[in-house]
């Protein structure tokens, strides 16, 4: 059997994928969101640590996550324990909760940071009245990882997305819940995204004494 012309590996050209990590990002476990926190606290990072914080909360992607406004998380001199953002891939509203840690992280960032509720809460250092970009955003969590010793090519912007909902699922089960939280507009999408028929099939089978 010949090879055809188009496989790379037939003029010497590396696949795509030669070397990479692919397939669906990891989530964070406890004890690592809060060694990213340490590190960010250790290093003055007020904007990256409320960043982070508001990540693993909202459960947003990306996109959504870096167009946020202040306006979407303040309520008079306070910030919201809920909120809520339209998806920019579905168009469809998710709401989310914002807790007192992320609370006390956002206040003490956008006390620095000033600007009005029509401001992007992380603004670009580079677009003038822009917001941070994915791009910029993907970048901070490779250096996050990596600081705690990860493996950059495990984890990305959908680990900080997929890092509470997965947590909430293994101590629920409740999948209505998730798909809720993470916006999905099929369930089915939120079995494939956390992976849990694999999980369960496999806790299944192995509690299982033949």
């Amino acid at each position: 059997m010949g090879i055809s012309q188009y496989d790379p590996a037939a003029s010497g050209r590396p696949a795509w994928n030669a070397g990479r990590q692919v397939g669906a990002k990891r989530a964070l476990k406890i004890r690592q969101i809060w060694s990213i926190r340490f590190f960010l606290d250790r290093e003055g990072r007020m904007r990256d640590r409320a960043l982070f914080d508001l990540a693993i909360d909202s459960k947003l992607r990306g996109c959504d996550l870096v167009k946020i406004k202040i306006g979407t998380l303040v309520a008079g001199p306070a910030i919201r324990s809920r909120s809520m953002v339209i998806q920019q891939k579905t168009g469809r509203p998710v709401q989310f909760e914002i807790t007192a840690d992320t609370r006390a992280s956002l206040l003490a960032w956008l006390e620095r940071r000033g600007g009005t509720i029509d401001d992007f809460a992380f603004p670009s250092r580079v677009v003038a009245n822009g917001h941070l970009s994915t791009r910029q955003y993907a970048r901070l969590v490779d250096e996050w990882v990596t600081a705690i010793g990860l493996t950059p090519e495990e984890y990305g912007t959908h680990s900080l997305r997929r890092t509470k909902a997965s947590l909430i699922y293994k101590a629920t089960g409740n999948l209505r819940a998730i798909q809720i939280l993470l916006g999905h507009s099929k369930i089915e999408n939120t079995v494939r995204y956390l992976g849990v028929d694999v999980d369960d099939a496999l806790s299944l089978s192995e509690a299982t004494e033949i």
